[in-house]
């Protein structure tokens, strides 16, 4: 046995209680402290979860009653302005659509119910009932939808199909007006003004695409473009000789389309859907004849019947147009001369007549401002001239430079 072991065994009782008693106060005072860390550290803990808790519910008090208030923060102003729009678009649709018509082109048809040889193709397309007056109603549409009709009926959204008198049409601002009965007239849109639209705002296209299976059809957007211009083939010889003012619009505009109501959120009617470009490459390029410009055409058209511009009295065909060979060996124009407006021909007793004007005549300039094309000359002519103005005219004639001055008289287009 070791000095270790035997001076351990030679211990008396009383020395090792007094050790286990001291181990014992110890570990006592140990655990005591360690449980005081423990709990002290576990209710600090749930403190902070309780403030962390009230203070998520009072951040979900405060976007509740934000919410009502127009909002605090910018997520719940987001969500209020979204709930707004969705409302305010629903309420605009409600309250125009009645005002929103089906326009029928009907066309001439023998015993056997086909189409006669020389008529057009029927179409149906929209129109937006705008005024009532006397016992009448007005309705604004366009005119490629009632070309060539020899009768023409607006269909209401409850089905009642009216017959329609085709007051006056206009091909160049591609606007008619029709007249009816007010008996079935429910609603009467509101005019707004187009030239206060901001890009960017939202409007919503009412119509019937691709007819009357899916009137009162409705698309929003917004307007994408203002003062666009649009050149159109009228005559359709594969040539643009005329070009429209147009509001743009990603709002999807198909066909049936035609004549229905461009809106703004205040259910104002702001421009008579016309057209779009389609293309495998390209998506939402709409376009309305803004109701700034339509307005004086369709109070023009309700008291003539027709809209009055200045009068030439040619035929023009761009010089374009006309294979390069005719150029110098039909017209001797000079090699210099590439742009103009050929005189096809010359109506009789006309102010062109009446200025000495001749077939095969290039006009080159009016006034001192460049004419290069059709599209020119007419821009010219009814946007800038008036009838009873004189205008001077610089043309070629056998390759000779000439002038002229006529005197501009008025027509019904």
């Amino acid at each position: 046995m070791s000095y270790d072991d035997q001076h351990e065994h030679n211990q008396t009782p009383k020395s090792k209680s007094n050790k286990s008693w001291l181990i014992g106060v110890v570990g006592a005072v140990i655990g005591s402290i360690i449980m005081f860390i423990l709990l002290t550290s576990f209710t600090d803990m749930n403190m902070t979860l309780g403030e962390s808790n009230d203070s998520n519910n009072t951040e979900e008090t405060d976007n509740g009653n934000s919410e009502e208030s127009q909002g605090q923060s910018g997520d719940s102003e987001s969500e209020s302005v979204n709930v707004d729009i969705s409302t305010q678009t629903t309420e605009v649709v409600d309250n125009v659509s009645n005002a929103i018509v089906g326009v029928v082109n009907i066309q001439e048809q023998n015993i056997f119910g086909r189409q006669q040889q020389n008529s057009g193709q029927g179409s149906t397309g929209s129109g937006v009932v705008y005024k009532e007056q006397d016992g009448s109603a007005y309705v604004v549409t366009n005119h490629h939808v009632i070309e060539g009709a020899s009768s023409v009926e607006v269909v209401f959204q409850d089905e009642t199909q009216v017959e329609a008198e085709v007051v006056g049409s206009d091909m160049y601002t591609d606007l008619a007006v029709l007249r009816i009965d007010n008996e079935h007239v429910s609603e009467v849109i509101e005019l707004g003004e187009s030239d206060s639209l901001n890009v960017g705002e939202p409007v919503v296209a009412i119509g019937n695409p691709l007819g009357l299976q899916f009137a009162g059809s409705v698309t929003k957007g917004i307007v994408s473009g203002k003062d666009r211009l649009i050149p159109v083939d009228l005559d359709e010889n594969g040539s643009k000789d005329w070009q429209m003012e147009v509001l743009q619009t990603d709002a999807a505009i198909n066909p049936g389309n035609s004549g229905g109501a461009l809106v703004n959120m205040e259910g104002q009617l702001v421009g008579i859907n016309s057209m779009k470009i389609s293309s495998a490459q390209l998506e939402g390029l709409g376009f309305a004849i803004p109701i700034g410009s339509a307005k004086p055409i369709m109070d023009e058209l309700e008291a003539d019947g027709a809209v009055t511009r200045p009068y030439v009295g040619i035929s023009p065909m761009s010089l374009a147009d006309v294979p390069k060979y005719h150029w110098q060996n039909t017209l001797n124009l000079p090699e210099d001369v590439q742009e103009g407006v050929i005189v096809s021909s010359v109506e009789n007793m006309s102010p062109a007549a009446q200025g000495g004007l001749e077939q095969y005549d290039v006009i080159v300039e009016i006034d001192g401002q460049s004419i290069e094309n059709v599209l020119q000359l007419r821009q010219y002519l009814y946007n800038e001239a008036e009838a009873g103005q004189e205008i001077n005219i610089t043309y070629y004639r056998n390759g000779e430079q000439q002038e002229t001055t006529i005197t501009l008289t008025s027509q019904e287009f």
